[in-house]
């Protein structure tokens, strides 16, 4: 299993406080990471989903003014793109690493993901019962969100916010910075493995 190469430093460029110089941090010694990374774990998250998924890597195109606090390769079911459905996102923050599952509010189907969330909201607090998530919806960008218990009213809330006209969803778990470099591509696979059965709920 490869090791994942991040450093103190690569967490450390966002709280760089200038546009440019961030964005610099971000390509130079962030990005290149997590492209790498994203194609080591493509074949092994392909197998897993029993499809295939394509790694994207984040450019942050639009960003002119405010540098971005994150930075992340999400694995979509699209080569094309992956802001229209839910992804895996592997995450990079000041925080830390984070393994998430992500619908944006440009998604598609967003009311359909809502109702069958809602629709198994006690289905799926039975599934998560040994397992604690975040919602990275609610989240600062500095250090790991709480963790909670994934009880059905939890998983009720989440798919009202998935629900509202800009709403999302944004669910997982991370490690600080100084667990996140001696992470290895097991870890992060099971991490991903974990959060399965919230994925394939957005590709019902």
């Amino acid at each position: 299993m490869a090791t994942i190469t991040f450093a103190k430093v690569d967490f450390e460029a966002f709280g760089i406080p200038t546009f440019s110089e961030r964005m610099q941090a971000i390509k130079e010694r962030v990005r290149p990471k997590l492209a790498a990374f994203g194609g080591q774990l493509q074949p092994a998250l392909n197998e897993l989903v029993r499809t295939e998924v394509y790694p994207h890597v984040a450019k942050h195109a639009r960003r002119t003014v405010h540098p971005p606090p994150e930075t992340w390769v999400a694995f979509g079911p699209s080569a094309r793109g992956y802001k229209k459905y839910g992804h895996f996102a592997l995450v990079v923050s000041r925080g830390g690493l984070h393994t998430r599952i992500v619908v944006k509010d440009e998604g598609e189907n967003r009311s359909h993901m809502a109702t069958l969330l809602m629709d198994r909201a006690s289905a799926l607090a039975k599934v998560f019962a040994k397992q604690e998530l975040a919602r990275y919806d609610r989240w600062d960008y500095q250090d790991l969100p709480a963790l909670v218990k994934p009880t059905a009213d939890f998983w009720k809330s989440v798919a009202e916010t998935l629900a509202k006209k800009t709403g999302g969803l944004d669910v997982g778990f991370g490690w600080p910075p100084a667990r996140a470099i001696k992470l290895n591509e097991r870890q992060v696979l099971e991490a991903f493995d974990a959060l399965l059965p919230l994925y394939e709920i957005t590709r019902a």
